[in-house]
């Protein structure tokens, strides 16, 4: 069992420092290893009404778990006064995620004051959402018209048995389904699906999944089972590497590999050969993708994550709260990123446990996935 822990608060954060010398941005910000920043991901809230047996065990986050207090969390205008300071960096693309984000009251407004800002370039916006599908079907529509894009929903199984035993709060397959439906006729898409593959808990929905959603109007994406933060006890054991995931779909649904839609796509793409649609393959453990991974991470009480797998963050926040100036949170912004070397993914051992060298690693619920 994991040990009881409270993985949210982090000590240590430290505030970001303001550089002496304030520049404009160019929108061609470079990390230490030439990566640009392309991607934000903001977690919008830290609590979730799933307990999914990865991410948010209830061994640790029980009945009596502390979330953070309401001031704690960025405001829908902090949120957005980022964002633009992101944007005027070179991100053109951000996802709301949590916990789970449709929990976070009145959401919609935010993504309109988001959708309300320009890219240097003049080209929109990519605003997305990734979801448990479980209020999706309730809030689809608003979020649409609020000015969202797409929306990338979690399903584990197709199962109900199965899919109730991992998000172990008796929550049913056909509630997200519904949702699914929902935002299709909102015009919500593209929607891609993304099932976290678990060896002895979910394998076998592999194929029924894949039958499930070929030929639909949805992208369903396999995604092996990550080390991510320090409550769900990893075991590369637990691992069903992407490759056997192709090889099992394969031999039943014959498939053929496809070119990435862009520099930095996370998911690789293999396609129907009946053309039935495609799916894909997130392959952080066995494929590390950090040599080309544009993203920050953003959580919901203003602390900035350069890797998925962090040990600290940054504390935005003190600087938003403290009275600085734009240029000097932007400036404090390009020196971060300036100096990210993270490449966990390619530097990962078979015996990390899930843990990382020198310290905790952040938990996927408080920063998203």
């Amino acid at each position: 069992m994991p040990e009881k822990i409270i993985p949210l608060t982090d000590l240590r954060s430290p505030a970001m420092p303001v550089p002496r010398e304030l520049e404009a941005p160019t929108g061609l910000l470079s990390d230490a290893l030439g990566r640009p920043l392309h991607d934000l991901r903001i977690s919008v809230t830290d609590r979730c009404n799933f307990r999914c047996v990865y991410c948010m065990p209830k061994e640790v986050f029980d009945k009596d778990y502390a979330y953070l207090p309401h001031g704690e969390l960025l405001s829908f205008e902090e949120i957005t006064r980022v964002a633009r300071l992101f944007i005027a960096h070179g991100v053109e693309k951000i996802r709301l995620t949590g916990g789970e984000p449709l929990l976070r009251k009145n959401l919609e407004r935010l993504v309109g004051m988001l959708r309300a800002l320009g890219t240097p370039s003049g080209r929109p916006l990519d605003l997305t959402l990734t979801t448990n599908g479980s209020l999706l079907a309730r809030k689809a529509q608003a979020l649409k018209d609020a000015g969202l894009d797409r929306v990338t929903v979690s399903l584990d199984a197709l199962d109900d048995t199965v899919f109730r035993r991992m998000n172990d709060v008796d929550f049913a397959v056909s509630d997200v389904l519904h949702g699914l439906d929902a935002a299709h006729a909102a015009g919500l898409g593209p929607i891609k699906v993304n099932m976290v593959v678990k060896r002895g808990t979910n394998e076998d929905q592999i194929l029924p999944m894949a039958r499930h959603f070929k030929g639909s109007p949805f992208i369903l994406r396999f995604i092996e089972y990550m080390d991510v933060g320090a409550s769900n006890g990893w075991n590369m054991d637990e691992v069903i590497p992407s490759a056997e995931v192709v090889r099992r779909i394969g031999l039943e649904l014959p498939l053929a590999p496809v070119a990435a839609n862009y520099s930095g796509e996370t998911a690789a793409r293999w396609r129907y050969l009946d053309g039935g649609g495609e799916v894909g393959l997130i392959s952080s453990v066995t494929q590390a993708f950090c040599h080309d991974c544009t993203r920050l991470r953003l959580s919901t009480e203003g602390k900035l994550y350069t890797c998925l797998f962090a040990t600290r963050g940054h504390d935005l926040r003190v600087l938003l709260r403290g009275g600085r100036l734009d240029a000097e949170i932007s400036g404090a912004i390009a020196q971060l990123w300036r100096g990210r070397a993270d490449r966990y993914s390619e530097t990962r051992t078979v015996d990390t446990a899930g843990l990382a060298r020198g310290g905790r690693k952040v938990e996927m619920s408080y920063i998203g996935g």
